[in-house]
């Protein structure tokens, strides 16, 4: 039996190119695909420019749904499915939405737990500003030094300026979509705890916004979990540290 295809979709504020080099390594195992999110790189809003259901908010459940036809499209009965960041998040959404399309999960830099008040008030700011002047000039700076470790921002300033050159390229209507979707999210801990598939949990050491213990506790919650911690790498182990990343999805990956 040929092993099922991994969907990895990406971190918020950029786009599938963050995973350009993992991809290399990826395919010479398995079919790889790696979607842009609604309203983010080439991604149009399916019903509007705003990307707002009517007489609905933002919610990862939407884009949960466009995942979810995009395996229809490709004729894909279950995936591996995994995600960065804000495509953790919306992994966990798939799942919540269509389980039986889910056969393993790849969780990188991502946590279960819902935001805190005060973190759903911060995304709920950018979004605003995100509307109102556009990111250029402004949300790289504000992004880019909790996205990346400190040792990849003085060791690897590539790195640096191709994640200020993917922030700087997305949409505002997709950045305001996407933070107040993920302001909006539930905690996910149940759904994990539910997911009866390998998974893999991924995180940077030096990842200050979803840190090793997030991780560690989506791993003890899930019943096959393995959580591996990348060396000095931050918040895009991806873009930071892509030979590895790609390494332990290769030596992790479900047979068939």
């Amino acid at each position: 039996m040929a092993d099922l295809p991994l969907v990895l979709l990406h971190a918020y504020p950029l786009d599938a190119r963050m995973w350009n080099a993992v991809r290399g390594p990826l395919t010479a195992r398995t079919r790889v695909i790696t979607p842009d999110q609604r309203g983010m790189g080439r991604s149009p809003f399916p019903d509007s420019d705003s990307g707002r259901q009517p007489g609905g908010e933002p919610s990862l459940d939407d884009a949960a749904r466009d995942v979810v036809a995009l395996l229809d499209r490709l004729d894909l009965d279950r995936v591996v499915l995994g995600g960065c960041s804000m495509g953790g998040y919306l992994t966990m959404a798939v799942l919540r939405a269509a389980p039986e399309r889910v056969g393993g999960l790849v969780l990188i830099d991502t946590k279960a737990e819902a935001d805190t008040d005060e973190a759903r008030a911060n995304r709920l700011s950018v979004a605003d500003r995100a509307d109102a002047e556009g990111v250029t000039g402004w949300l790289a700076d504000a992004m880019a030094p909790a996205l990346l470790s400190e040792a990849t921002r003085e060791q690897q300033p590539e790195v640096e300026a191709l994640v200020r050159e993917l922030v700087d390229s997305q949409p505002p209507s997709g950045v305001a979509w996407a933070q107040r979707a993920m302001a909006a999210r539930p905690d996910s801990t149940d759904t994990l705890r539910g997911a009866d598939v390998p998974a893999l949990v991924l995180v940077g050491e030096r990842d200050g916004l979803t840190p090793p213990d997030a991780a560690r506790g989506m791993a003890d919650v899930l019943p096959a979990a393995r959580l591996e911690a990348i060396p000095e790498a931050g918040h895009l182990t991806p873009l930071e540290a892509p030979e590895a990343v790609a390494r332990a999805i290769i030596d992790w990956y479900p047979q068939g």
